[in-house]
């Protein structure tokens, strides 16, 4: 027998001898079998956690199924109707150099993906969203891009049961809108006084993202005073409160709550570049969604005053540039002829600073604080002008008194005709861009620069048919007096030579 065959025998014979040791030795119990047990218990293990109430200071345990019961009822799960081009108007309107630059950008999370049937002009698209019942009979706040255009409103609630909507009116403005259905005894939120909301508080969010009902989160308040630059209307009101809370396409037009369970906001973005939650949620304060509703359902429309004047932030660079003793707060850049600032005795160049005694640190919040007043109430500035404190009172105006702007100020009519926001560049932003002076395109909006150019938003004007132009009072004066064609010169931040854009007036 060679050496190969009687190996491969041996093996055999080994493997035949383990198996029937291994056989014996489990039938007579020589190895013991691996057992485990399952337990039971009557509550899930955990540690109590707690927290501080900042109104109170008492200790509440943090626990959110309380603020939950209470605050999923009061959403409701909307559903719109609209048709493929009225859709595509809806979409955000995103700044090319956001995509450009392939920066984040912001999305408003209506979704308009949530039952769509087909491309083709004509066929009706479905779109979810969210809206809290603020009412026993039946109104209903949510955002206006939820609702706008739309040839059918569904809503339903927590219980299944549904119902044909009404629309009250709409602010775009602010991006809030108010409807109806008949129906009695419903569960409602109450509002919560937004301005002593603090960063750092715990907020819910509940609503129904991505055609999920009924979705509660939890997050914190990050901040206050957000301006996102979504809302493309011309006044708008951009002071929102940010929270980490997690937020998707068709939370828009939820609820924000504290956790009693009491509205803090109306949930209307999101800061994403994939369109879905990053970390960043925007919610209209419930201070302003309180005033718009109010005034839809006391005058059909917003009543919205106004100081009548042209702002611009404070930041430590303008400060220096400008030989302030202060880093935050607006400077007023222009006013308009007969408002009420003017009236009130403001100046070109005045630092406003406070209004009703509380601190104004940006735009933002003191267009929030503005917004909240009407025509003829009265609202106390406090300002520093040349660095010396002065307190003026000022009685808010109707928004048709801005019509008649001091020169040199870009009236009503040439803004509207353009379609842009102007800013003018600080000497330190000036000397980043290696230019003596100009002019930025803060935002576009419908009118001719965006019709008749490709002019995007960041560029900065440097020249108006070749003469130099350092301050948007400058721009104005030169186009006041324009008739025919126009070419704008300029530079954008980061691209290298010089844009030229035409355009009729």
């Amino acid at each position: 027998m060679n050496k190969g065959k009687q190996f491969f025998l041996l093996l055999l014979a080994a493997i035949i001898g383990s198996a029937l040791t291994l056989g014996v030795a489990a039938k007579f119990g020589g190895f013991e079998k691996d057992t485990f047990r399952i337990e039971h218990v009557n509550a899930t293990p955990g540690v109590q956690t707690f927290y501080k109430d900042p109104k109170t200071q008492e200790l509440l345990p943090l626990d959110f199924t309380a603020t939950s019961k209470k605050s999923m009822p009061a959403v409701v799960h909307i559903r719109s109707t609209f048709s493929t081009s009225a859709n595509s108007e809806r979409l955000p309107n995103l700044p090319d150099s956001f995509r450009d630059r392939g920066e984040d950008w912001f999305f408003k999370f209506f979704d308009p993906d949530g039952e769509r049937e087909g491309e083709r002009e004509g066929i009706p698209q479905v779109g979810s969203g969210s809206g809290v019942i603020i009412s026993a009979d039946g109104y209903i706040v949510t955002n206006n891009h939820v609702i706008k255009d739309a040839q059918d409103i569904e809503v339903a609630l927590l219980d299944k049961r549904v119902y044909k909507a009404e629309i009250i009116g709409t602010d775009p403005s602010t991006d809030i809108a108010l409807i109806k259905i008949q129906e009695k005894d419903l569960p409602a939120l109450s509002f919560v006084n937004s301005d002593s909301i603090q960063i750092g508080e715990w907020v819910v969010a509940v609503g129904n993202p991505l055609n999920l009902n009924s979705t509660v989160t939890a997050g914190i308040v990050s901040a206050k005073g957000r301006s996102i630059n979504i809302l493309r209307d011309r006044y708008r009101i951009e002071s929102f409160i940010q929270t980490d809370a997690v937020i998707n396409r068709g939370n828009s037009g939820g609820a924000l709550v504290d956790l009693q369970g009491n509205l803090v906001g109306i949930n209307t973005a999101i800061a994403s570049p994939s369109g879905y939650y990053t970390g960043y949620g925007f919610a209209v304060p419930s201070n302003l969604v309180s005033k718009v509703v109010e005034d839809l359902l006391e005058y059909g429309k917003v009543q919205r005053g106004v100081l009548g004047i042209i702002i611009s932030n404070i930041d430590g660079n303008r400060a220096k540039d400008l030989g302030l003793s202060v880093t935050s707060g607006v400077r007023v850049d222009s006013l308009i002829a007969e408002g009420a600032a003017e009236q009130a005795g403001l100046k070109i160049g005045d630092i406003i600073y406070k209004v009703n005694g509380s601190s104004v640190s940006d735009v933002p919040m003191l267009q929030e604080m503005i917004a909240t007043q009407r025509p003829g109430d009265e609202v106390s500035l406090e300002v520093l002008r040349d660095n010396e404190e002065k307190t003026l009172t000022a009685i808010l105006k109707k928004r048709s008194n801005d019509v008649a702007r001091r020169s040199p100020v870009l009236s009503n009519d040439v803004m509207d005709d353009l379609g842009v926001e102007l800013e003018t560049l600080s000497a330190s932003q000036a000397e980043e861009l290696d230019i003596d002076e100009g002019v930025k395109v803060k935002k576009l909006l419908d009118g001719k620069l965006k019709s008749q150019t490709n002019i995007k938003e960041g560029f900065i004007i440097t020249k108006v048919d070749s003469k130099s132009i350092g301050s948007v009072e400058e721009l104005a004066n030169a186009l006041s007096r324009k008739s025919g064609g126009v070419m704008l010169e300029g530079v954008y931040e980061g691209q290298e030579g010089v844009h030229y854009y035409a355009f009729g007036m």
